[in-house]
């Protein structure tokens, strides 16, 4: 009898080890993006709007407002999307006791893959705009084109790549103080590479992380863009969604930090 009871928790910790430890972790969640390409196939417009926002009064006062949207289309030979990313925050100042700005920023990009009829391949023209008012720059830009391709296909995970050439184009602020005979536009050639990988985490949630490394190849600023997310249906097309932002700069203008971070929880709305 304590044999077979030794033998049956052997076999129960066993079968618990073998499955995936991620497999229960959250019973809600969203479709896979392939799965809401495959839905929305053919329409004009579709994807989904992030918000959050934040006020904090007692010993820290501050407001924070945070607004994303990712826009699609599906079409015979284009997939497009559109982004928009967006953050403010104001704070108050002990000293003065004045409310200061203290994050506004607007990050605005578009890419269009061109289907070249074999599965998941493509060929890709990417732009982007950024206005950073604390980066010390009054904006900067990215235009990039080259080839796109499913990297690994699995049961729970997907991985994709794009890699090409491209521009880089930034103009300084007033305030940036610029050495003699240097000019407040620079333009450079870069490369561009980008990885999207998403994880099954059980039926109805996913885990994503997307990286984006611009290589500068005239001796400019290189910079890389990381989002670690885990997405979580609330209710029906609102969904939770946790994310860790992370941003290199390795030229940054005057005394700048090379990177910053942020970590925040929004709701997403799916249309």
């Amino acid at each position: 009898m304590k044999r077979f009871l030794l033998f049956l928790c052997l076999f129960i910790s066993y079968k618990s080890w073998s499955v995936d430890p991620f497999e229960d972790f959250h019973e809600y969640g969203q479709l896979s993006e392939e799965e809401i390409h495959k839905i929305h196939q053919g329409e004009m417009l579709y994807g989904d709007t992030e918000f959050g926002f934040i006020v904090s009064r007692g010993n820290t006062t501050s407001t924070s407002f945070k607004l994303r949207g990712n826009l699609y289309q599906d079409l015979e030979s284009w997939r497009n999307q559109f982004k928009i990313d967006t953050l403010y925050k104001r704070d108050r100042n002990d000293t003065t006791g004045d409310d200061e700005v203290s994050a506004n920023r607007i990050f605005i990009s578009a890419q269009g893959n061109y289907k070249v009829g074999v599965k998941n391949a493509s060929f890709f023209v990417y732009g982007d705009y950024e206005n950073d008012e604390f980066s010390g720059l009054a904006f900067k830009s990215t235009l990039a084109t080259g080839y796109g391709n499913r990297l690994y296909q699995g049961v729970k995970n997907q991985v994709d790549f794009d890699i090409g050439p491209g521009l880089y184009r930034s103009v300084a602020d007033d305030d940036t103080v610029l050495e003699m005979d240097e000019d407040a536009t620079k333009t450079g050639y870069l490369l561009r590479v980008a990885l999207q990988w998403e994880r099954t985490v059980s039926k109805r949630t996913r885990f994503n992380q997307d990286v984006s490394i611009e290589q500068s190849l005239s001796g400019l600023n290189s910079r890389l863009k990381s989002e670690t997310s885990l997405i979580s249906q609330v209710m029906g097309a609102v969904s939770l969604k946790f994310a860790y932002l992370y941003r290199y700069n390795s030229k940054p203008e005057d005394d700048k930090l090379k990177y910053d971070s942020e970590l925040s929880a929004t709701f997403v709305y799916s249309f």
